[in-house]
């Protein structure tokens, strides 16, 4: 009777599992995955889409999510966004759930990173959704930033139009070309004007967002990051231009 008895409660058990969804089904993972507004926090929103470049997506997030190890300083939610709350594929192949989707609800922009994509020289131009939508929180953001090609799309904007910018080093004259009206800046990794930091790109997106968080928290803190990270940091060595105004 005994054996009948817990052949009887596995059925049972059995029954009731089924049609249940697996405990490693992605949804369940969900409330883990949404990211958390922190109150007095810069809230840092790097902007991606499909191809866009591991390193100018991957060098601002690591220097502005360590903040977070840093006592004493007001710290950066960094958070993805991009037009739909779909898998990202990036130039090199990665894929990357962003956090939220811009044509929905998000969180209030202080940072907007726009880090380079393959086609931010061509059809991402024409994204008119994804332009407005950067103009509109470009506008209200304490600083902008983008790295490489992502100055097209703050030029697009109409945001770069009374202030110095640069991009990458063999785009330079295809971005004075398609925006004429723009001070463009060669030979430089990064230019600072107004609150638009535009930067040349690559591994050098590090050395731009180092920048900004000595221009928030001073050269220690800086230093800090940048040893963290194993990167030799001092601004004075970096070729940059700063338009003070």
């Amino acid at each position: 009777m005994k054996i009948h008895f817990y052949l009887f409660v596995l059925y049972i058990a059995l029954i009731s599992s089924c049609g249940s969804e697996p405990k490693n089904n992605a949804s369940s993972f969900m409330p883990d995955m949404v990211h958390k507004v922190h109150d007095n926090r810069y809230q840092v929103g790097l902007l991606i889409m499909d191809g866009v470049y591991n390193t100018e997506l991957t060098a601002p997030y690591d220097i502005f999510q360590h903040t977070q190890y840093r006592e004493g300083i007001k710290q950066m939610d960094v958070f993805m966004i991009a037009e739909e709350l779909k898998p990202i594929t990036t130039f090199e192949g990665m894929r990357i759930m962003p956090d939220y989707a811009f044509t929905a609800d998000h969180p209030e922009i202080d940072i907007l990173v726009v880090p380079s994509a393959e086609h931010h020289l061509d059809t991402d131009l024409e994204n008119d959704k994804m332009i407005e939508w950067v103009k509109k929180v470009g506008e209200k953001a304490e600083f902008v930033t983008s790295h490489c090609d992502g100055a097209f799309v703050l030029a697009k904007a109409g945001l770069l139009d009374h202030v110095a910018s640069t991009t990458f080093p063999s785009d330079i004259e295809k971005y004075k070309q398609m925006f004429p009206q723009l001070d463009v800046r060669k030979d430089v990794l990064f230019v600072h004007d107004d609150k638009f930091i535009t930067s040349a790109g690559g591994a050098k997106s590090f050395e731009a967002a180092l920048y900004l968080c000595e221009y928030l928290y001073g050269d220690s803190i800086a230093r800090s990051l940048a040893g963290g990270l194993v990167i030799d940091w001092k601004l004075s060595e970096v070729p940059h231009v700063i338009i003070e105004k």
